[in-house]
């Protein structure tokens, strides 16, 4: 099929992606029997490897039983467990889990549920977030404002929410063993955690 013929509007508008008809462990198929590693997990979001047995068959017995059912008016036990063990084995003071279906809804969440807090607390002025230059969140007018890709939030500026990007504060080898103190130079409080992607408003 050529790039005229497909009626998905694919990320590349001059050419056709190979079509993929199966993939098992690390490797792709495509239609033309040609194979591609998947060496990063496509956009290096999974780690499972492609139809593994284990993962399969938990799907399967899942949607035998319960395929769907809205968080509005319903949980499910699976639901509950997956919660209890990612606040057992999460960072501590992590007490609750909000579930969502991706990458850039997570952060769309992350982004109000920061926002909405210093409302709460009497402080509804704090609006500002700080984000790493470079960096990528996801697909959604929020997350691309917190994104640190200049050409990417070029066409949308208009838009976006203002948002202050910072260059992201590596640790070289001699400074392994030292956390940045400085908020100027790395663009974190002293509270500074090595998994955040950007922090709470501030102002």
């Amino acid at each position: 099929m050529s790039s005229s013929g497909t009626r998905v509007l694919h990320r590349h508008l001059h050419h056709l992606p190979p079509t993929a008809v199966g993939a098992e462990g690390m490797w792709i198929h495509d239609s033309d029997g040609r194979r591609y590693l998947d060496a990063s997990g496509g956009a290096a979001v999974s780690c499972l490897g492609h139809a593994h047995p284990d993962v399969l068959a938990a799907m399967h017995r899942q949607i035998d039983q319960l395929a769907y059912a809205h968080t509005s008016f319903f949980t499910t036990e699976v639901a509950e467990e997956l919660a209890r063990q990612l606040v057992a084995t999460g960072p501590a003071g992590t007490s609750h889990v909000y579930f969502v279906s991706g990458g850039s809804e997570a952060v769309e969440a992350a982004l109000k549920m920061a926002r909405q807090y210093f409302p709460e607390i009497g402080q509804p002025q704090r609006t500002h977030f700080i984000a790493r230059k470079q960096s990528y969140h996801g697909n959604t007018l929020g997350a691309l404002a917190v994104g640190g890709n200049a050409w990417r939030r070029e066409p949308f500026a208009p838009l976006l929410m203002p948002v202050t990007h910072v260059s992201a504060c590596y640790r070289t080898a001699s400074s392994a063993t030292t956390r940045p103190t400085s908020s100027t130079a790395c663009g974190w409080r002293a509270s500074w955690k090595p998994k955040s992607r950007f922090s709470a408003p501030t102002r």
